[in-house]
């Protein structure tokens, strides 16, 4: 188990690396419009999730949108520090 601060730093180091085979990697290669594709993606998959499937698939979608809205910073140049501040 890993705190959202941790898989951050996980993944930025993988693509400041350029990590070879990184499912990451590649996704900030493709850009923010696959990504953020991905995004809306997760986020239905999150609320179908909650609404018909349960806490746990819930939980599920929700890491997955998490993983995704990180990579989405990662591809835009933002930190978390860029978004805390407006939590």
């Amino acid at each position: 188990m890993k705190t959202f601060d941790e898989l951050f730093a996980e993944l930025q180091a993988k693509v400041a690396a350029g990590t070879p085979g990184s499912h990451t990697v590649a996704a900030v290669e493709r850009g923010v419009h696959a990504i953020g594709k991905k995004v809306v993606e997760e986020a239905a998959e999150s609320w179908m999730a909650a609404e018909h499937e349960g806490p746990e698939r819930a939980a599920e979608e929700i890491s997955q949108l998490l993983y995704q809205a990180q990579v989405l910073m990662l591809a835009s140049g933002l930190e978390l520090k860029d978004v805390y501040r407006h939590l």
